[in-house]
């Protein structure tokens, strides 16, 4: 996932200077202040045999605002001429204002690039920054070049190479200046003093279907840069509000100019009686959206939701350059007359954002009097724009990653208006578009939606019209028709257009072509919607119109206003009211006990090539969300995309709420906690498992649900039986431990559970590459150079790293490529069953013994072989006992997590420390706010990890 230029956590001192007991052996060279557009600088410096030479960026003493540093193809030549990439040797050291230090690549994954001339290799090192190499005296000279990266838009960095130690600038020094955004527009006017450019010949198309008025947005165009953080880091741009277009007269008129000229209106929705309007407004920069209600003539205003009572502190404890507090945003009415919305009332932050600003939107539901507030929705990230299928289900937006990439599987789900029946409706295993969003469903069609497809960032949620058949497989691209097929989204950043000669292209300003936003369907052919035209920037303040489209993708013009963008065009008709769900039958007793009830039909339905007979339990697991109260202030503990990564390839605290048993039949009926973000694994006989469901599901307190296999959609119909399944012909299944474990509720700490696995049995051998030399040199040819001595290093360990780097080049954890969700954009597939985790494993294969494990890869399954031959003396598979192996198998299974919870610091500098790394039991690991022991009661020196 992209970031933008955020608070950073890293603690740095003023002014670059130098130690004054250390004397320079070369003259410091550098270049003046350099900006997006300048071409590659050389910086050229004879380095006499310097022992040390440090790359300085500085950021120029503005601000730190997308000072994306680079240094590019960097060689050393020693006193013969010949040459060495100095990006071949190791930092002795390496920080930078943002993110970390790259080989080769930016922030994005894409070469190194300067002024549109790409290079072959170089260091990527958000200014300000200082990498320190150690060169020993070999080296004569270093030529390199620099600027800013092609993604920089708003940089100034300038450079320098000196031997002399240098520190960073004061955190607050390079980030008082930083601006999200650019400076907001002048004060919008009111729509009684603009001119609008309306079309008559477009609004008889609506006239002759029975509309005479179409509602909508004037606002000035967020410029925010992620699809899911509008609210949060948009420049602070008010005005506008909810108008009415007359079609007859072509005259607008504001519903409440009274309100929405002083601030920002982002979503509305019309009621059924088309007599009123919910909408969400934000009346001041520093307070958050909140839910307000007003009849189509203006008159009724009130307000739904307010802010929680300790609002003010919330903002003073948990802002980060921009946050508001409590922010309730995309009403919609629902069948029964209440209203559901998105909020971050559940104080969640964003997995995947090293920042640690981007928060949570959860579903939510509230009364119209503003009475019976729930919260529909527990889920790690966000949530948006919920509308009403035709059968009276919500039809919403869910952001969601369980073992996979981060940032593309933003699918569309449903659920009945009281959180019951969440069901995917599609594209939970579409890569692009990344952004499925804003969809309806269409009038007189059963099966038919259209949305929004839309990238990751450098958007917020402008993109191509789409209408999806879900009458067809959900899961496939075929699916899906684009109406707009001029413009699509096959990236992680940024758009991509149709050429003259039908080709695409990736652009990232999205001024090449046309970009839309909130597609209203009046039918399968005729669509409302916002668009900006070619020729302007995808955040231009004023560009977007409102126009209709038919289903060639033809546009036609309805109104424009050059003075601010129009947005979500909506009909004033009223509509046919959904129907109001049956309420989900709820069991009272589990409902007091916080359980609902979940019963498995066939457990093989669905898992190809699994014999009948081979799983015998399921396991349950949760996915925790990252409360607020995690955040911390502290630096160090980044890694990769998160602020607090718990695990190489894993952002997401994962715990155990135990197994239950599977019948013959495939069935299994049995109890798992409501509230909460749960998914399976189905397990063979050893534990370990089979197939991994790679997504969630809530379920509400007291519900029963029922699912037909593993892994299956929800067009899947249950095969046929006489007979009822063996699990219900019983009392349900309560999750219990799995044998050798004490309890059924687990957290996983590396720490504390594989590293001590392996120094019994592994460290005598593994202690790295100086203990090899020694051994080799004595002729003991057991000595090995991999390091599996628990040493804390970095944000992880030296075993923990040892293995993850030879997991990377020989797969030795198992099939981790597909559930790194480290990775913005990796493609997501059905991964079929035994091809993750422990069952894919060399590193398990050879400490437990089995046979079986093979992968769909001959120089893996070598690899296999030579270990298991190199260490068949030891006999792992009886050295090792029942515990220990379930605890390996486990941990691998849960794809290898590190540290048990978000809480605490991590990385190693900090061991001194009474929070780091603290021993947590499930209930701490789980909980919302910080641990009691964490807060009053410090961990003892007992309780910490040590090594």
């Amino acid at each position: 996932m992209k970031k933008l230029f955020l608070a950073i956590t890293i603690v740095l001192c003023a002014g670059i200077t130098a130690a004054k007991d250390v004397q320079p052996a070369f003259e410091p060279v550098s270049t003046k202040t350099i900006v997006p557009a300048s071409k590659a600088e050389v910086l050229r410096v004879d380095l006499n045999g310097a022992d040390d030479i440090y790359l300085v960026a500085d950021y120029a003493k503005d601000s730190y605002d997308s000072d994306q540093a680079v240094w590019a193809e960097p060689m050393l030549y020693d006193a013969d001429g010949n040459a060495v990439r100095l990006t071949t040797l190791k930092p002795v050291s390496a920080k930078t204002g943002w993110g970390t230090m790259l080989i080769d690549k930016d922030h994005s994954g894409k070469p190194l690039t300067i002024a549109k001339e790409k290079f072959q290799f170089g260091i990527y090192a958000h200014a300000p920054s200082i990498i320190h190499y150690k060169l020993d005296g070999k080296y004569k000279r270093l030529e390199t070049k620099v600027g800013l990266n092609n993604t920089s838009e708003r940089g100034t960095v300038t450079f320098q190479i000196q031997n002399k130690p240098a520190n960073f600038p004061n955190e607050n020094d390079y980030t008082k200046n930083y601006k999200s955004n650019k400076p907001a527009p002048a004060q919008v006017p009111d729509a009684a003093n603009t001119e609008f450019q309306f079309n008559p010949v477009a609004a008889k198309t609506l006239i002759d279907r029975g509309i005479e008025e179409v509602l909508f947005i004037r606002r000035l165009t967020y410029n925010s840069d992620h699809v899911y953080v509008e609210y949060l880091n948009s420049a602070w741009m008010p005005g506008g509000g909810i108008c009415a277009l007359n079609l007859k007269t072509g005259k607008v008129r504001e519903i409440v100019p009274e309100l929405t000229q002083q601030g920002v209106v982002g979503w509305f929705d019309l009621s059924f009686d088309a007599k009123k309007i919910v909408f969400d407004f934000k009346k001041s920069k520093d307070e958050g959206y909140k839910i307000y209600e007003v009849n189509v003539d203006g008159t009724g205003l009130r307000q739904v939701t307010f802010p929680v009572p300790d609002e003010a502190e919330l903002v003073k404890k948990y802002r980060i350059i921009y946050h508001s507090g409590t922010d309730d945003m995309d009403p919609c009415y629902l069948p029964d007359g209440g209203i559901a919305f998105v909020s971050t009332r559940c104080q969640y932050s964003v997995l995947c954002h090293a920042g640690d600003a981007f928060t949570v939107k959860n579903l939510y539901r509230i009364n119209s009097d503003g009475t019976g507030l729930k919260q529909l929705t527990v889920s790690p990230l966000s949530e948006a724009t919920p509308t009403m299928l035709h059968d009276g289900r919500i039809l919403y937006h869910r952001w969601e990653y369980v073992d996979k990439a981060a940032g593309n599987c933003k699918a569309l789900w449903s659920m009945n208006p009281d959180g019951s029946g969440t069901a995917e409706v599609y594209g939970n295993t579409i890569a692009f578009p990344e952004t499925k969003i804003q969809a309806r469903a269409i009038p007189g069609e059963h099966d038919k939606i259209v949305m929004l497809g839309a990238s990751h960032w450098i958007n917020n949620a402008v993109g191509t019209v789409i209408i999806v058949d879900t009458s067809k497989p959900i899961r496939s691209e075929a699916s899906m028709k684009y109406v707009t097929d001029d413009v699509a989204a096959f990236a992680h950043d940024g758009f991509h257009f149709k050429d003259q000669n039908g080709k695409w292209y990736h652009n990232r300003d999205g001024k090449p072509g046309r970009l839309f936003r909130n597609p209203y369907p009046l039918s399968i052919n005729l669509f409302l919607a916002s668009m900006k035209p070619a020729g302007m920037k995808w955040s231009d303040p004023r560009g977007y119109g409102l126009v209709l489209l038919d289903e060639s993708g033809r546009d036609t013009e309805l109104l424009k206003d050059s003075s601010v963008s129009l947005w979500q065009p909506y009909p004033v008709v009223s509509r046919p009211v959904p129907p109001q769900r049956t309420k989900t039958a709820i069991d009272p007793e589990l409902a007091s006990k916080g359980l609902a009830r979940c019963v498995v039909t066939d457990v093989y339905a669905g898992m190809d090539n699994v014999k009948r007979g081979d799983v015998k339990y399921i396991r349950i697991l949760e996915q925790l969300p990252r409360p607020w109260a995690a955040r911390r202030k502290h630096g160090g503990d980044e890694y990769g995309m998160s602020y607090s990564s718990v695990g190489n390839g894993s952002l997401s605290v994962k715990v155990q709420h135990g197994i239950v048993p599977v019948e013959e039949d495939g069935s299994a009926h049995f109890l798992v906690p409501s509230g909460k973000a749960i998914y399976f694994q189905a397990l063979d006989k050893n534990f370990c498992a089979i197939q991994t469901e790679r997504t969630y599901v809530n379920y509400n307190a007291g519900e029963t649900r029922s699912c037909v296999g593993c892994h299956e959609t929800p067009d899947m119909t249950p095969p046929r039986s006489t007979s009822a399944p063996k699990s219900m012909l019983r009392a349900a299944s309560i999750p219990t431990a799995q044998p050798t474990q004490t309890e059924a509720k687990l957290v996983f700490d590396y720490d504390r559970q594989i590293q001590p696995i392996l120094d019994r049995h592994c460290v005598s051998c593994h202690q790295g590459k100086e203990a090899a030399q020694k051994a080799k040199a004595e002729n003991n040819s057991r000595m090995s150079q991999l390091d599996l001595r628990g040493i804390p290093h970095g944000t992880f360990s030296t075993s923990y790293n040892s293995l993850i780097k030879l997991s990377n080049e020989r797969q030795l954890l198992g099939n981790r490529h597909e559930r790194d969700e480290n990775n913005a954009s990796n493609q997501i597939r059905y991964i079929p069953p035994n091809k993750t985790g422990a069952l894919t494993s060399p590193l398990a294969a050879m400490l437990l013994g089995w046979e079986g494990t093979k992968l769909d890869d001959s120089k893996i399954n070598d690899y296999t072989t030579k270990l298991s031959t190199e260490h068949a003396d030891l006999k792992f598979a009886d050295k090792l006992s029942e515990a220990e192996k379930l605890t390996v198998i486990n941990w691998l299974d849960i794809n290898c997590q590190f540290h048990p919870s978000y809480w605490g610091k991590k990385n190693a500098k900090y061991q001194a420390e009474a929070d780091y790394r603290p021993a947590l039991t499930f209930e701490e690991a789980s909980s919302k706010t910080v641990p009691t022991k964490l807060q009053t009661n410090p961990p003892t020196k007992a309780d910490v990890v040590k090594k």
